[in-house]
């Protein structure tokens, strides 16, 4: 069973920066895309960045292209998103998730497994 899970939230002023970092253990194969979602009570789950498991594939949300960077360590089962330039609406738990392979669309409802996510908080 795959694990994932997430660490480097926390509070921040706007301008900041923060790194996530998204940690698996359980797998039994390679060949993972790690996708970074993020969800504000009430709304819906969206994707922030997706990067294939060469790392030579990344999608980004308009809202932080620019801004944020997705990358992976295999060899240290980790997955990283660096985060510069926060604002308040950056507010929300962040999730990482991983599906086998790479999904068409990076919809919520193709990745199969999933951490408990990481608080980020940007104060204005």
């Amino acid at each position: 069973q795959v694990q994932l899970l997430e660490s480097g939230g926390g509070l921040v002023q706007a301008g900041g920066s923060l790194r996530l970092s998204c940690a698996a253990s359980g797998r039994t194969c390679s060949s993972y895309t790690v996708g970074w979602f993020r969800q504000a009570p009430g709304k819906e789950r969206e994707l922030v960045a997706a990067i294939s498991w060469s790392g030579r594939n990344t999608v980004y949300a308009d809202f932080v292209k620019g801004r944020f960077t997705i990358s992976r360590d295999n060899p240290e089962n980790t997955v990283y998103l660096q985060m510069n330039g926060l604002k308040p609406e950056d507010t929300d738990v962040y999730y990482c998730a991983e599906v086998y392979g790479y999904p068409e669309s990076h919809s919520r409802i193709e990745y199969d497994y999933w951490g408990r996510g990481t608080q980020v908080t940007v104060s204005s």
